[in-house]
This record gives structure tokens, C-alpha cells and sequence, in this order.
């Protein structure tokens, strides 16, 4: 059997961890630092990241990422720390490195496949995303996520490797396709949040999915993306969980925003950066991303939220 590792212990990793580790697979989670990897094994619990959960005993932990021999690697850091790590990591060349994080890097305008193969050049790029919480995976609740490789052979082999009976992951070869879903949706999730914490109520959310879901797809086919895969789990499922769910993170900063008041900072918050860096490249070349654009303002205190409204409202009506 496959050794498999999951190196970053937050919450969507340590709760991946877990799910992988169950059916008593060799599974390794990796840890910034050895004194927390040694918490955790002695207590098989991540009180901060995950508190409530236990470590199954199959799992084993580790702070030291030069000891981890894993042929697949899960690599769960945030979108915006993935190139300084994977820079500064061993040499992975030969092995499978599977992001799991969503996102646009604001230095380079990268997804995360791109990322990893931009920064571990010999390593196979590969991609999880979709519609998920981390104590929802973590609980064993079913969940159903994206899995995307460049060719289908790998794709068809992680599926196997990675699948569980409650962690139900669908394949795609269209990787541009799945990073731009995963990465799009949480600037959308802003909007949404926005629309409901400044009282404009459900409606002007649904508005808010639906023409953010249409930007979606116009940016991610012209950055050569098939539309299918935006209207898949990494697009639209992922979507419609981060727009309706108090425990989105982008949600609940775009709610924050919408009654003027500052989201909490200390979780990723990945809408923040990816609006940015899409905002930066729509001046660049000239794209339409009306929504963006305004959570871009909105998000770095440039324009108030009813403000944003009134430029997007004031824009003409056209047919959809």
C-alpha cells in the first residue's frame, strides 16, 4: 500500500489526515514544528486547528519534513505561503504533490498547480478542490471533492489512491478549469457576504451568485478552461457552499465588511488576495470583472459597500 503524507496542519489538512488514515492506510501529517508534533501525538488531538476531533492512532505525525518518504504528498498550505515554502522545501522530484488550497498567488498571478509546477519543476502537479468544510471531512460526513491531473492515467491513479467510501473524489485532466473555480468562487462568497451583512437580503445574494458565477466562467474560459468544469464541484458546487454557509471563511469576512467592520484576519481569508491580483490584471489588459472589481475596492477600503451597489446597478442592462 501507498504511503501517503499531508504536509500542513491546519484545519483542512489535519482533517484530510484523518479521513485518508481511517481505513488504516499509512498516512503521515507533517507539522511546522516538532513541539506541536509532539502535542499531538501524545494527546491525538489539534486543539487549534481542530478542536473536537481525534487523531486516529494509525496516524503519524511528524515535524521534520526531510524524514517523510511519501509517495503522494497533499500539500495543505495557504494559496499565498505555497511558492515561499515549496522553495525553501527538500528536493520532491519523481513524487506527486497535490495541492489543497484555493486561490491566486498576488506576486505571480498562479493557481496552485501552476504554483507547484512553476517551483517543484520535476514533481507530478496535481489538484484537490471542491465544496468542503474541514470538520465536515473530519466528522466523516460525505463529501464529494475535484480531483485534477494533467493526464488521466495520474488522475486515475490518485482517485484510487485518495478516495474513501465518504470522501468521494471525481477526476478532470482540466486543471486551469478546477484552480480558477476554486480560486473565483471565494471572491464571489465576499460579494455575497456583503450583500447580506449591509441588509440587502437573500435576493440580492442570489443576484450576487448568479452574475458572479457568469464572471467566473467568462475569466476562467478565456484563461483556457473548459465551462463544464466551472459548472462542476470545483466551480459551482464550491460556490454555492462558500456563498450560504456561516463557516466560510470569505462569507463571513464579506458579512463583516458589508456592516463596516473589519473581518477577522487571523484565518486565510484567500477572496482578499485572489480579488486583488484579478483586479490588478483586469487594469493590465483591459478585462471585465465588474464584481471583482468592486470587492477589490470594497475589501481594501477604497469604496463603500453601498457605493459598490449603486456602480454596479448604475451599469447597463443588457440581455444575459
Amino acid at each position: 500500500m501507498s504511503h501517503t503524507a499531508v504536509i500542513g496542519a491546519g484545519a483542512f489538512g489535519t482533517s484530510l489526515a484523518i479521513a485518508l488514515s481511517l481505513n488504516g492506510a499509512p498516512v503521515t501529517l507533517w507539522c511546522r514544528d516538532d513541539e506541536t508534533a509532539e502535542t499531538m501525538r501524545r494527546g491525538r488531538k489539534s486543539p487549534r486547528r481542530l478542536p473536537g476531533h481525534d487523531l486516529p492512532k494509525s496516524l503519524a505525525i511528524s515535524g521534520n519534513l526531510a524524514e517523510i518518504e511519501a509517495d503522494t504528498l497533499l500539500i495543505a498550505v495557504p494559496m499565498q505561503s505555497l511558492a515561499t515554502f515549496l522553495a525553501a522545501a527538500p528536493d520532491w522530484s519523481g513524487r506527486t504533490l497535490v495541492a489543497c488550497c484555493k486561490g491566486i498567488d498576488r506576486q505571480t498571478g498562479l493557481g496552485p498547480v501552476a504554483t507547484l509546477k512553476a517551483k517543484a519543476e520535476n514533481s507530478n502537479a496535481a489538484l484537490i478542490t471542491g465544496p468542503s468544510f474541514a470538520t465536515d471531512i473530519a466528522r466523516g460526513l460525505p463529501t464529494a471533492l475535484t480531483l485534477a491531473a494533467e493526464t488521466e492515467a495520474r488522475a486515475l491513479s490518485l482517485q484510487a489512491t485518495l478516495s474513501r467510501p465518504a470522501l468521494r473524489l471525481y477526476r478532470t485532466t482540466d486543471t486551469v478549469g478546477a484552480e480558477l473555480g476554486g480560486a473565483l468562487k471565494n471572491v464571489i462568497a465576499l460579494a455575497a457576504g456583503m450583500a447580506i451583512g449591509a441588509g440587502f437580503g437573500d435576493s440580492a445574494r442570489a443576484a450576487v451568485i448568479a452574475r458572479g458565477f457568469a464572471e467566473m466562467i467568462r475569466y476562467a474560459v478565456a484563461k483556457g478552461a473548459h465551462p463544464e468544469t466551472l459548472q462542476g464541484l470545483s466551480g459551482l458546487g464550491d460556490l454555492v457552499l462558500t456563498c450560504t454557509s456561516d463557516k466560510s471563511r470569505n462569507f463571513s469576512a464579506g458579512v463583516a465588511f458589508g456592516r463596516g467592520d473589519q473581518p477577522d484576519m487571523t484565518s486565510t481569508i484567500e477572496g482578499i488576495a485572489t480579488a486583488e491580483a484579478l483586479a490588478t490584471e483586469a487594469s493590465a489588459q483591459n478585462l471585465n470583472l465588474p464584481l471583482t472589481i468592486a470587492i477589490h475596492a470594497v475589501a481594501t477600503g477604497k469604496m463603500a459597500v453601498e457605493d459598490a451597489v449603486g456602480a454596479l446597478l448604475s451599469r447597463p442592462v443588457k440581455q444575459e
